[in-house]
Parts: structure tokens; C-alpha cells; sequence
């Protein structure tokens, strides 16, 4: 008994060194993620912006939504879901701001895939300083450790849509799958030069975190600056984010921002970035990413049946759009009622929650 729980100890330290064993370790990812991984902080402006509030705009919620065979009211609703934060705004005036299992205005709360959005704006803002060229260049300009002979055809614009044709597995229960490598390694660096196409480019829509995490290397390497200070220069600070946040990493010792998730921050500030593209990429008379980069985020490539587009989910019908993050974490934007919504969770809990979003806007 005592060799076979050596045997046992002993397979748990091996495993600990690695991402296999860290994700058996911390398992599936939840809300204290943000915890569990070190980071790099982004500070805030010393001139903060704030949303109005105002009982004088009276906000008109569902008086009841059926849930799990009941008919339950708003609030209740949040509740049941493990919503955190729920947030409703219009024309810059807080409709509704609501926090739920001890969670405030300050707490920090993990972005999970709503990542990906900050990191095509960067892109946009990128390309228009002239640091990138163009979507249209080769992934393979920016690295010089992948062949050209297998991934000179991949564009930047492939991997913003989801079309790079590079092999990745997304799942999220496989320990062994390649986004349980990237979330819990420790090197993504070392990644990268391993990677492997499995079809031509621009043929089909295919999710993968790996497209996202190359646009982030990409930025750093065309601007020479960090991913976290560069968001913090161009978007954080800009739009009087009212908090500091941080952006988690592989490892202490690599400080490779994981760029396909982990930004860390408050409902608030998550807010601010939904009105940035709500406003087409203004801020407040300057334009911080280009209006036609907006636009190509607002509306979905045609050849997408996924309604995705420069890392922004779509929904060409009613011309909203939103940023969406694994357990159910959401920046809505709806340009045609002038709302912006952030919902914050520890899971889904429900399957509607587009559909929510756009019945709210829709009366208000």
C-alpha cells in the first residue's frame, strides 16, 4: 500500500509539471481563474470616465422568463443562472447594474474568449499606425519559425475569421487537447513552433483559440510592444477605464500574454468597450480603432455560416453583435438602440441569452 501511494504521489508530481496536471489539478475553468495564473497589470488613467446614473430613465425588464418549467421574474432569473453582474446601458446612462454572490463594482472578473475582441481592436489600431501592413499579409512575415511552404498562404484576415485551416483542438473536457496546452502550459512560445495546418486556408469556419493567441504575437511583434501595455496605451488609458486590470500569462518566467483569453477586469470597464464600438471605434471625438475596422467586426464575412467576424460574433438580422466568453460571459452591443450590455457569470445556464439580450433592447 505504501509504494503504490508513493507511486501515486509521485505521478501527481510529474503530472504538476506539467499542463496535464494542472488541469486535473484546477479542472474545468471557473471564475477564480484569474487567481490561479500569474499576470502582468494594466493601470488605469488618473481621469476616469463614468457612465451617467439616473432614476429619471426608467429601465423595462421581463416581468418573468421561463426557466427549468417555472416562470421566474428578472432577477430572479439573473440568480438562478449564477449571473455576477448584469449591466444595461443606454445612450451612456446605467439603466440597470446589478452584482450577485458577493460580487461589487471592483471584483475582477476572467474575460475567458471576450479576450479575443480587445485583441482585434489592437489589430485594427495596429494597422492603422502602419506597424502592420495590411489583414492581407502572411502570418509567416511575423514568423519566421513556421515554413512557408505550409503556412505561407494564411493571411492575418484568416486567422481573425476563424478560416486559417491550422490544426487545433478546441476542446475544452480534453486534457490532452491543444487548448488545455495552451491555457495551463507554460511556454506558448513553444507552441507555436509546432503547429501544423490540416487544411487550406479560407476553406471553412473553424474556432480555435490558437488564431487569436497569433494575432497577439503578431502585434507584439510589429510594435515591439508588450500586448498588456499596448491595450493599456491604446485602449485602456484612452477610455478612463475606472479600474486597473490584468492580463494573465503562461508563466513567470516566459510572460507570454495569453491573448485568446484571460483579461481580467470589472463589469464597468468591460462596459467602456462595448460604447468604444458601439460609437464605431470614437471615443469622445477621437477615433481609437477605424471606423471600417468596426464595421468589418459588426458584420459577419458571408462566407461564415457562423455569423463570425474579426473575432466579434454577429447577428446580421437585427445588426447587433457581442463578444462572448466561455460560461457565459458577454459584451453585448446593439447600434440600432444605442445599448450596451455586459452579463458576467459562473456558467451559461441558459441557452438565450442573444435572444435576451435583444428582447431587452429591443423595449428599451
Amino acid at each position: 500500500m505504501k509504494i503504490k501511494l508513493a507511486l501515486i504521489y509521485a505521478s501527481l508530481l510529474l503530472l504538476s509539471a506539467c499542463h496535464v496536471g494542472r488541469f486535473f489539478y484546477w479542472n474545468f475553468a471557473d471564475l477564480n481563474d484569474n487567481k490561479k495564473f500569474p499576470s502582468l497589470p494594466i493601470q488605469a488613467p488618473s481621469e476616469k470616465f463614468t457612465f451617467n446614473e439616473s432614476n429619471n430613465n426608467p429601465v423595462k425588464l421581463p416581468k418573468s422568463i421561463a426557466y427549468k418549467g417555472k416562470d421566474i421574474d428578472f432577477e430572479s432569473f439573473l440568480k438562478a443562472t449564477e449571473t455576477v453582474g448584469f449591466m444595461l446601458i443606454r445612450r451612456d446612462t446605467i439603466l440597470y447594474e446589478k452584482y450577485f454572490e458577493g460580487y461589487t463594482d471592483s471584483t475582477d472578473v476572467p474575460s475567458f474568449s471576450v479576450a479575443k475582441s480587445f485583441v482585434s481592436a489592437l489589430m485594427g489600431i495596429a494597422i492603422a499606425e502602419g506597424k502592420v501592413k495590411s489583414v492581407q499579409e502572411p502570418i509567416c512575415n511575423y514568423f519566421p519559425e513556421l515554413p512557408r511552404e505550409k503556412f505561407g498562404s494564411i493571411t492575418i484576415e484568416h486567422v481573425l475569421n476563424m478560416r486559417s485551416g491550422i490544426r487545433f483542438n478546441e476542446s475544452y473536457f480534453n486534457p490532452f487537447g491543444d487548448v488545455a496546452k495552451y491555457y495551463y502550459g507554460t511556454n506558448l512560445k513553444k507552441y507555436i513552433k509546432r503547429l501544423k495546418v490540416s487544411g487550406k486556408p479560407d476553406e471553412q469556419f473553424e474556432y480555435i483559440s490558437l488564431n487569436t493567441q497569433i494575432l497577439g504575437f503578431i502585434i507584439e511583434r510589429a510594435t515591439g510592444i508588450s500586448l498588456e501595455k499596448y491595450l493599456e496605451e491604446k485602449i485602456w488609458q484612452p477610455l478612463g477605464m475606472e479600474y486597473p486590470a490584468n492580463w494573465s500569462i503562461d508563466s513567470k518566467s516566459n510572460q507570454s500574454v495569453k491573448a485568446f483569453c484571460c483579461l481580467n477586469a470589472k463589469m464597468r470597464d468591460f462596459a467602456k468597450f462595448g460604447r468604444l464600438y458601439l460609437n464605431q471605434g470614437n471615443w469622445q471625438g477621437k477615433q481609437l480603432v477605424p471606423k471600417d475596422w468596426v464595421a468589418m467586426a459588426a458584420h459577419p464575412d458571408p462566407k461564415n455560416a457562423y455569423q463570425y467576424s474579426y473575432q466579434w460574433w454577429q447577428n446580421p438580422e437585427a445588426g447587433d453583435f457581442m463578444a462572448e466568453g466561455i460560461l457565459g460571459q458577454y459584451i453585448y452591443v446593439n447600434p440600432a438602440q444605442q445599448i450596451v450590455m455586459v452579463r458576467l457569470g459562473k456558467d451559461y445556464n441558459f441557452d438565450y441569452w442573444r435572444e435576451l439580450f435583444l428582447a431587452v433592447a429591443n423595449v428599451n
